[in-house]
């Protein structure tokens, strides 16, 4: 028991840690940093979000899965594409500012395309109107990708395509949250998109707060674009 204890602290202490990255470029780094442990940190910490998402789009998509395109913002090192394709889907490309998780996203060999960019600071690489569904788990966060990027994410999809988002609801991220909904909703009422679903998930994921214990709670975000 004491090794998991050790295992879940040191976790800890690694996230905690992200929060003393305020540039962009410390952001990357740490990232980069963590890359090679990632995977099993976010498994110590009961990370449930990409398979959230994914089981969020399966639930919804009726379209050929195989043939679909899927753009992976902040794909990290392809946790969302491995669960998105034991749902049938076949064909990702990948985002993310780390070169070390895209290397590790690269050796997946999940992805057909992979690219590095910095969300909220350079336009997303892509070819707008493209992509089948478009997904962003774990980055829309305070702190990390700011909210209007979502507006990128509905650009990338095709009309009638669907977008995948999620965010945390534990105190820090209250705010940001908020913020979140605003836009989603502006984006509605503007005619872009319409709400498909809106999960709120008690046990996310394991809290590293101080001022927080058990599980911190998330939100799993499904929208359609509509044909203009």
């Amino acid at each position: 028991m004491a090794a998991v204890t050790n295992t879940f602290e040191s976790v800890k202490a690694t996230i905690l840690s992200a929060h003393e990255s305020t540039t962009s470029v410390e952001k990357v780094n740490f990232y980069n940093s963590w890359a090679e442990n990632y995977d099993q940190d976010v498994a110590v910490l009961d990370y449930r979000a990409p398979s959230l998402a994914a089981n969020s789009i399966s639930s919804h998509f009726s379209s050929d899965r195989e043939a679909a395109l899927v753009l992976d913002v902040a794909c990290g090192t392809g946790l969302v594409a491995k669960q998105m394709k034991i749902h049938g889907f076949g064909h990702f490309m990948g985002i993310d500012g780390s070169e070390a998780m895209l290397k590790l996203a690269r050796e997946s060999g999940l992805y057909q395309d992979l690219k590095q960019s910095l969300l909220g600071e350079e336009p997303l690489p892509v070819q707008w109107g493209l992509f089948d569904v478009v997904v962003i788990v774990g980055a829309l966060s305070i702190g990390q990708v700011p909210v209007g990027v979502v507006r990128e994410l509905c650009e990338s999809t095709k009309p009638g395509g669907y977008i995948c988002m999620t965010t945390r609801s534990n105190r820090d991220n209250v705010e940001y949250k908020a913020a979140l909904e605003r836009e989603l909703k502006q984006m509605e009422d503007e005619g872009l998109w319409t709400c498909v679903e809106v999960s709120q998930v008690e046990d996310w994921e394991r809290a590293v707060s101080q001022q927080e214990d058990g599980y911190i709670a998330g939100a799993v975000y499904l929208y359609k674009k509509l044909k203009l």
